[in-house]
């Protein structure tokens, strides 16, 4: 069973023990059971680091550790993986992870997730980046149960506050700007997204630029949908903002849905290049010498 607070702004997740591990899988909305599934995305090409899914310097693959991370989490019945390359189709069998190939083509992790999970039953679909090898589980719980607490609302995501000022002005960090909406039974909950941007939003007019740290909201890019959402969403044309921006949300705000963000106080960062992977490697040598 999974109970979420409510504290400063931010959702606090309280996990308390299932009587055993099989009976937390999943969640109950009334009597009826809804299904939820992870699905990771992997992708084998990446310009600035390619192949690092099966990056292994740790003695498991890059992918593995998202992968391990995910099963901590309680709500989803299953971690699936949606692969475009054979090579991460036979990795994620040797460390018995469920893996689909998937079309090469397609042009997102959304499209892939989509493709993965158009036959499968299940009600609400988490995607988690596959170079997220420090990832949070509770962070996958607290999105699911945003789509089970708010059935009128098709995906989610989450947002934390800046710890460095210098950063909000890079633009390969997504900022989110959120309603504060009187109308939501509690001031912590989560807030609506008005938009997404790489540059820092809220523009302070007084300060001609950035405001103070406390008005910035970092994107962290991990969302839960509701399945008959996101195949109808990947059906979309593309629109003029997503174009302008590269951001596939803003599709989603383009087309008039709402999106629900979460704030959190902390979120590790995703590997996107090789120096960033070696830190990673540093942390979880040092982190197992500590066993």
């Amino acid at each position: 069973m999974l109970l979420s607070w409510l504290s400063s702004g931010y959702y606090k997740i309280l996990l308390l023990a299932p009587a055993s591990a099989e009976a937390s899988r999943g969640q109950w909305a009334g009597e009826n059971t809804v299904k939820i599934i992870v699905c990771i995305p992997a992708r084998y090409s990446s310009t600035r680091f390619p192949g690092k899914v099966l990056a292994k310097d740790t003695g498991k693959f890059l992918i593995q550790h998202t992968w391990e991370r995910a099963k901590l989490a309680q709500l989803p019945a299953n971690i699936l993986i949606a692969a475009d390359d054979k090579r991460i189709l036979d990795a994620a069998k040797s460390f018995g992870a469920d893996c689909v190939l998937t079309n090469p083509e397609c042009k997102s992790g959304t499209d892939r997730i989509a493709e993965a999970v158009a036959e499968l039953d299940y009600d609400i679909i988490v995607n988690v980046q596959a170079d997220e090898p420090e990832i949070d589980p509770a962070n996958i719980d607290l999105l699911a149960q945003i789509l089970l607490d708010n059935p009128q609302i098709p995906m989610a995501t989450l947002a934390a506050p800046f710890e460095n000022p210098d950063k909000i002005s890079d633009p390969n960090i997504v900022k989110v700007v959120v309603t504060s909406d009187e109308r939501q039974a509690s001031s912590d909950a989560a807030h609506r997204a008005i938009y997404f941007s790489r540059l820092p939003i809220p523009y302070d007019r007084k300060k001609a630029g950035i405001g103070r740290k406390e008005l910035y909201l970092r994107h962290i890019g991990i969302y839960a949908y509701r399945k008959d959402f996101l195949l109808k969403l990947t059906k979309l044309p593309q629109t003029p903002l997503e174009k302008t921006e590269k951001l596939e949300q803003l599709r989603a705000i383009e087309n008039g849905f709402d999106i629900l963000v979460a704030k959190v106080e902390h979120t590790a960062d995703g590997i996107d290049t090789p120096n960033q992977y070696a830190d990673f490697v540093k942390r979880y040598m040092k982190g197992q010498k500590q066993k």
